[in-house]
């Protein structure tokens, strides 16, 4: 098991960011152009005890495999999910949001993962993948703000 967690400070509020969190397009946003989700079995918000699932393509040409996601918990300044595929057998993922003030909060990606024998490349590419995606996550609320 390994646990990775990455913050970064978004200038619009937590219920703003945690609204954005709850949408399947802002998870192909912060994912592209390195990963794209095709064939996608869930609906277009997210709420707690909702399930998808969706076929990942690496840069959109490669197909990987099919990534099963479980919405546990959505409640004030957190979203928690249990999602899996591929080499990945567990991927506990909690989204927070802290209110700093009216118009920022603090986002934190923490991930726990069971990865079996694939261990150090699933935690390379989840800590690759949070760099971008918080990246992302910071342009997109820039726009918005």
């Amino acid at each position: 098991m390994a646990l990775i967690r990455r913050s970064s400070i978004l200038p619009v509020s937590a219920e703003s960011a945690q609204a954005l969190a709850a949408k399947i397009e802002l998870f192909e946003f912060v994912v592209a152009p390195y990963l794209r989700i095709r064939d996608i079995d869930a609906p277009r918000t997210f709420e707690a005890g909702s399930r998808g699932s969706g076929r990942l393509w690496w840069f959109g040409v490669i197909p990987a495999w099919r990534h099963h996601i479980h919405l546990i918990r959505m409640g004030a300044g957190e979203i928690y999910t249990n999602e899996h595929g591929g080499p990945v057998r567990r991927w506990n993922h909690r989204l927070t949001f802290e209110p700093l003030d009216a118009r920022s909060c603090r986002y934190t990606d923490e991930i726990e993962i069971d990865d079996g024998l694939h261990g150090l490349g699933t935690r390379v590419f989840a800590r690759l993948m949070f760099v971008h995606r918080h990246r992302r996550w910071r342009a997109l609320t820039r726009v918005l703000a």
